[in-house]
């Protein structure tokens, strides 16, 4: 045993020595939506391995976790952990609410980090410390119609920008005016995120005070994007103008959707038995190749406030293992960010499933900054300004580096200050 792993686990024996769980121990967790409905069942298997445990799970509908969170963490009522998303982490840990994990993970047998997506674990490391386990993963990538491809004279997906184009302009012209390629809703930003998130310039520059919109990177994503509409490959609307998404998918109205994991129990339950097996899913591509899909899902975090962290570790640990992460796609479909939990046959026997686990080796997180929301949406704004009003693309990237520098005022102040106060 290294001296370092001895080390952790003295440190991690201390720990266990003051918040051992006690007979009665009642644990506060707070989840979300779908998974809020069915961990329940993965929790009394929780508590029949640990007698003097009770979880009390509380399910958060999406719509209200973040302000009830944010009410919580101000009236000191925060659980004692929690299922937040990754995009929220940073929020979190720049509050000082969630409890560094490092200590605990040294000292695991359960929770192996060589064993997740990097690009996911990274979502959950702020400012060098890990705050978060991730839980399930989600990312966004090409659903097609293998049919229209082959008629356009095609037996493959797309496998980079160029070769996605020269397909676009062949489907176009069989598709007729009426019918699109490519279906980007424009009330969605996670499709001019993926793009960008392929290119080597970051979103955010300076130590992510201020926007990098106008870095050749994201002008390149842009303009690969804003073309799609251009070209009439994409049509110009939400997701809202359209009545069924499934239907129009099978009925030929588009031939690639770019979306995530949870449509494909929902493209199996609606596909006409005549289209069964003429559909697939592909990793999306990049300028030059495979490229960097967005790293989104959630994770596992304790708050600093929890007088049971021990046992909240605990059943982080439970939920981690691959075959709880097994069972919960099992049940709702949510895709697992640990590799070993692809080796079961449900999901390793699945060509459906196998374009995600391909694209999750090269997801990205976001920046990591609790402005991060606010920015997207205004990187959405300005780029369907783009595709419907005519926005010239160098000014709409001029416009997202102002409109951001100014969300990033207060941090950009903090930064300053800091900087000045650090002896030289």
């Amino acid at each position: 045993m290294t001296m370092l792993r001895l080390a952790t686990l003295l440190c991690l024996a201390l720990l266990a020595a003051c918040a051992r769980p006690q007979q009665g121990t009642t644990l506060r967790f707070w989840a979300m939506g779908r998974e809020a409905e069915v961990v329940g069942e993965l929790v009394r298997e929780f508590e029949a391995e640990h007698p003097g445990i009770r979880v009390e799970v509380q399910n958060i509908p999406w719509t209200a976790a973040h302000e009830k969170l944010l009410t919580a963490y101000a009236a000191d009522g925060l659980p004692d952990l929690c299922q937040l998303g990754n995009t929220w982490v940073p929020e979190f840990a720049t509050l000082q609410a969630l409890t560094p994990l490092q200590p605990w993970v040294d000292a695991s047998d359960e929770v192996a980090p060589q064993d997740y997506f990097p690009g996911i674990w990274n979502t959950n490391v702020i400012d060098g410390q890990l705050v978060g386990i991730p839980w399930y993963v989600d990312t966004r990538l090409l659903f097609y119609r293998k049919d229209l491809l082959r008629e356009a004279g095609y037996d493959h997906p797309p496998r980079d920008w160029a070769e996605w184009e020269r397909m676009n302009a062949a489907l176009k012209q069989r598709m007729g005016a009426d019918r699109y390629p490519v279906l980007m809703p424009l009330n969605e930003f996670e499709p001019q995120l993926s793009l960008a998130l392929q290119q080597d310039d970051p979103l955010l520059r300076d130590d992510d005070t201020r926007g990098n919109f106008r870095s050749p990177g994201f002008r390149r994503a842009l303009g690969f994007y804003a073309n799609m509409y251009q070209q009439g490959w994409a049509p110009k609307m939400s997701e809202t103008q359209i009545s069924n998404v499934w239907d129009e998918f099978f009925r030929g109205f588009t031939a690639f959707y770019l979306s995530g994991p949870w449509n494909i129990r929902e493209f199996n339950k609606r596909q006409p038995p005549s289209l069964q097996g003429e559909w697939g899913t592909a990793p999306l591509p990049g300028p030059d190749g495979p490229g960097a899909g967005i790293a989104g899902g959630t994770s596992l975090v304790v708050f600093r406030s929890s007088r049971h962290k021990e046992a909240a570790w605990q059943l982080i640990e439970f939920l981690s293992r691959p075959a709880m992460q097994q069972r919960l796609h099992a049940i709702i479909g949510d895709l697992p960010p640990r590799r070993s939990a692809w080796h079961s046959p449900q999901l390793a026997d699945d060509p459906l499933a196998a374009a995600f686990r391909d694209q999750l080796e090269r997801v990205k997180p976001t920046p990591k900054v609790l402005e991060w929301e606010r920015i997207a949406q205004e990187m959405r704004i300005v780029t369907e300004q783009v595709v419907r009003g005519g926005l010239a693309q160098d000014a709409a990237a001029a416009q997202l580096d102002d409109r951001v520098d100014d969300i990033l005022a207060k941090r950009r102040w903090i930064v300053e200050q800091q900087a000045q106060e650090t002896p030289r």
